[in-house]
């Protein structure tokens, strides 16, 4: 008798949605995997995921980066993980096309995967505007490497300032602090980015603390609205207390040359330029033949299936699910219905392949909690709103418990512990940026930077 084929299920994506799927997988198909009656590849770009409401924490040097992130290869041992970018989605022929990791260094040629089951977990990229100098001098705040790059960028700037004490409009410049999009990755990068420099301030005794500008800037008259009007004025006025100007109903309108131009009118040099005005789909999907809706997010079922296709499944930010609580017409695209989809997901394939029926995704948000900062926080979860220390104690007591492994728990309350025993670091390793720069200059090259 000839032997059965495997059945390939490929997961697009190693974010919240893809590693939990896989590993929710695992645990549901135990015997099928070991019988190699079906095999779990996950593709992604890079080999960790990484727990994205941790990086303001990272970035104020408050975690380990690396224990912020979960090795895919460590987490998910009985699935074939494997590094590259999907390029082309073509449904039609049940078939990826990907390029490897290594494909622009080594050379490696694109190559397409088959498959019998399809994930479609590519989540999202940052949102962006056709917005003058945007481009050139903005970053995000969606990855570990951006965190590790803010964190030395904003201590490089507290050291330009001190080296130019007799130019104050290079200090002025390099003291100026702009995020746009007042969302949780805006408020929180911000409030803990802040709380780290002033921190640093008593180790420059040229800078006053004072003398740092830090500005939110917002398009729509409230900020994080994911906790609520009242404790979105809070946190406002919170931050207004610590001398951070909160600008909403603004619009930045350019920034060329490091030069803020915002829709109020007012105008001035900054060194440090975020962008955290939303997201939108993987640019792949759209590229894809699977059904998309209006904002791009695939089409998708309350059994997180994709609409009007077999064996085709998404969820996350790539992904319209609706919502079946009636809290409004599709779930919100953030980590809690993101990790909750993903073990409805994991359940729904496996019922799929032993041929049972499927569950739709049902889920009543629970609520929000945001860092403001060490020992700062807002909070607002089943109606009970939170603020301060209670609050920040919240924030991490949650966002701990949702780490996945043991492993980084333990290093995370690690950190956590020597922090209250040691000063956190304040060294800029801004040459990471540029590791051969050394090399280069003994070779006898000479970098611009």
């Amino acid at each position: 008798m000839a032997s059965q084929r495997t059945r390939q299920i490929v997961i697009v994506g190693g974010g919240y949605v893809g590693m939990y799927t896989a590993l929710r997988l695992q645990k549901k198909l135990r015997g099928e995997l070991r019988r190699g009656e079906v095999a779990v590849t996950v593709i992604d770009p890079q080999s960790y995921m990484t727990y994205q409401p941790f990086l303001p924490e990272a970035a104020a040097g408050n975690l380990e980066p690396r224990h912020v992130v979960a090795p895919l290869r460590k987490v998910l041992k009985h699935c074939r993980v494997v590094n590259g970018f999907v390029t082309q989605i073509d449904h039609a022929s049940k078939r990826l096309t990907i390029r490897p990791a290594g494909a622009s260094t080594a050379g490696v040629p694109e190559r397409d995967i088959d498959y019998d089951m399809l994930v479609v977990a590519l989540g999202s990229i940052s949102r962006t505007l056709p917005i003058p100098g945007l481009a050139d001098c903005g970053i995000g705040f969606k990855t570990v490497e951006e965190a590790i790059f803010l964190r030395n960028h904003v201590l490089h700037q507290l050291d330009i300032a001190a080296s130019n004490p007799g130019d104050e409009d290079v200090r002025r410049r390099a003291l100026t602090f702009v995020f746009v999009g007042a969302g949780f990755a805006g408020v929180e990068a911000m409030a803990e980015l802040e709380d780290m420099a002033r921190d640093a301030c008593k180790w420059y005794p040229t800078i006053d603390a004072g003398e740092m500008r830090w500005m939110m800037v917002e398009a729509t008259d409230r900020i994080l609205p994911e906790v609520g009007p009242e404790m979105g004025r809070h946190t406002a006025d919170a931050l207004r207390r610590r001398g951070i100007e909160v600008k909403l109903e603004t619009l930045l309108k350019s920034a060329e040359n490091r030069h803020i131009v915002l829709s109020d009118g007012e105008e001035f040099d900054a060194g440090t330029l975020v962008w955290t005005a939303g997201v939108k789909p993987h640019p792949v999907v759209r590229e894809s033949d699977l059904p998309l809706d209006g904002k791009g997010r695939i089409k998708t079922t309350a059994e997180l299936t994709v609409d009007g296709l077999e064996h085709v499944y998404a969820a996350g930010d790539n992904a319209a699910v609706p919502d079946l609580t009636g809290k409004g017409d599709f779930t919100a695209p953030n980590a809690q219905h993101a990790v909750r989809q993903a073990k409805r997901l994991g359940d729904n394939i496996a019922a799929d392949v032993r041929g049972k029926p499927r569950k739709p995704y049902r889920h009543a948000y629970v609520g929000s909690v945001a860092s403001l900062g060490l020992h700062k926080g807002v909070a607002n979860v089943y109606g009970v709103k939170l603020r301060g220390l209670p609050a920040w104690v919240m924030h991490r007591t949650y966002h701990l418990s949702r780490m996945p492994t043991v492993n980084r728990k333990f290093r995370i309350t690690m950190d956590w512990t020597l922090a209250l025993f040691f000063q956190r670091e304040i060294v800029s390793l801004g040459e990471l940026e540029w590791p051969r720069q050394e090399f280069e200059l003994a070779a006898g090259r000479q970098r611009d930077t």
